[in-house]
């Protein structure tokens, strides 16, 4: 006779004795109570950290972009830097949600909600830049081809800026709309448990009418994966337009195949890092420990580090490459032996410490399921990203063809003050939004509740016994 085997029970993705009611009175709770002590610290500090860099900009835009540490070779450094490097960070948040819904991945309902948020916030970071970049600010609507009055366009198309604009506004408008679908339910449900009329009222125009009938779940499924479907190329095709700008070039180190999938790779593993670190501070501020759990948090170290491993790869091969075309012009540009010896050696071994070496600590399951290690190493992806965009750009520029025009870059403490305005600004509009929006979907997590919940567990253990 066959022995019996049944799989062992995962570990649940809801913790705690869980009702429906108590998912829903759990993600209201941020929305409908009062601020905790927690909230405020994070807000203050992001609050001051946004203001500094406001001032920053308006000195910036009064003065001129001379303040900033460019010089006539290095004409693209701190700025276009974190450009990319918000781009990136921008980049995984919808993929996170549209990929693991294509995939029915369970796991993701606990974070679809604050990944896509992520990607709005950090998109509108990345638009600053290039605006502030063009020293007259007031200029900006140049770049969007609105005719003129001579009937022509002003802009270039065949500028590879221009093609960010068109790319990035594009997956900026998908990315709105395929959260904002996502939110309709929720909406109703804090319509349904408004006390306030005005608040009931707010949030009926938000719900669009969400009534809960059949057919509404049965649009808004449609419309998801009709949304996750676009939302999955652009996300590929807007970050090989961002790699673009420089692969079209034909300064050293930029002229580079390699680039596009690589910088899709790359925003992946920053993109990835950025959620884990939000996820890590939403559940301690929004008091939501049993529904980002663990596993979730396994689940997201796992993917940064595949993609940080396909990374690596990236590092290894342009190094080798950068060695083995012989060119002494390659050989001191990003990723070489140059960029390894040279002025900018600190930005280098950042880069291969953060990216390279931290991450495979992630293999061991101790390190990988443990919350506090998981939210430095996460810090530390990011930190090592932004060398890395660094790194492409300023080491590139600062070597040329010509060793006559060769120079070095050094950030203003204008430059640094932009930066962690941007920073700030980011954790300012998450945290506002933690406050006004459900940060989790709370229908969503009451379809799985009955499978992933510890309810579930008790009643398989029961009927073992």
């Amino acid at each position: 006779m066959m022995s019996h085997y049944e799989a062992p029970i995962r570990e649940p993705l809801i913790y705690g004795d869980k009702k429906y009611h108590d998912i829903s009175v759990d993600v209201a709770a941020p929305v409908e109570g009062k601020a905790n002590k927690k909230w405020w610290i994070a807000f203050i500090i992001a609050l001051i950290a946004f203001l500094y860099g406001l001032g920053a900009i308006l000195y910036t835009i009064g003065t001129g972009i001379g303040v900033w540490g460019l010089n006539n070779r290095v004409n693209w450094a701190w700025d276009i830097t974190n450009f990319v490097w918000w781009v990136g960070i921008g980049h995984a948040g919808t993929l996170i949600s549209a990929v693991l819904l294509l995939f029915r991945q369970k796991w993701r309902m606990g974070i679809n909600r604050s990944a896509e948020a992520m990607t709005i916030f950090a998109v509108v970071q990345a638009g600053l830049f290039p605006i502030i970049h063009m020293g007259r600010v007031w200029n900006a609507f140049y770049v969007l081809p609105i005719p003129n009055n001579f009937g022509s366009l002003w802009v270039n198309f065949n500028s590879p800026l221009l093609w960010d604009v068109f790319a990035i506004s594009t997956y900026l408008s998908v990315s709105l709309v395929f959260w904002y679908t996502g939110l309709l339910p929720d909406f109703a449900m804090l319509r349904d448990r408004a006390v306030r009329p005005f608040q009931k009222k707010i949030y009926s125009l938000l719900s669009f009418g969400w009534s809960g009938r059949l057919k509404d779940w049965q649009r808004f499924e449609e419309v998801s994966l009709v949304l996750a479907g676009l939302a999955t190329p652009l996300v590929l095709s807007v970050h090989t337009i961002v790699s673009m700008d420089f692969a079209t070039s034909v300064i050293p180190g930029w002229h580079s195949t390699i680039f596009p999938p690589y910088f899709v790779a790359g925003a992946i593993f920053s993109g990835f890092a950025m959620v884990q670190t939000l996820l890590l501070i939403m559940r301690k501020v929004s008091n939501l420990e049993s529904y980002i759990t663990r596993v979730h948090i396994e689940n997201m170290n796992k993917v940064i580090l595949v993609t940080g491993g396909i990374v690596s790869v990236a590092y290894i091969t342009e190094f080798f490459v950068g060695w083995y075309s012989g060119s002494s012009y390659e050989d001191y540009t990003y990723l070489s032996v140059g960029a390894a010896t040279g002025p900018y050696w600190w930005a280098f071994w950042a880069l291969i410490t953060c990216n390279f070496i931290f991450p495979q600590t992630l293999w061991f399951k101790k390190l990988r399921t443990n919350y506090i290690w998981s939210f430095i190493i996460s810090i530390i992806i990011n930190i090592g990203m932004w060398f890395e965009r660094f790194d492409i750009i300023v080491i590139d520029l600062s070597r040329g063809h010509l060793p006559s025009s060769w120079t070095m870059f050094s950030p203003t403490f204008v430059d640094i003050a932009i930066f962690i305005g941007t920073i700030g600004f980011f954790f300012v509009l998450f945290l506002l939004y933690a406050r006004t929006f459900p940060v989790i979907a709370q229908a969503e997590l009451k379809s799985i509740l009955k499978s992933s919940g510890d309810n579930y567990k008790k009643l398989r253990e029961e009927n073992h016994e």
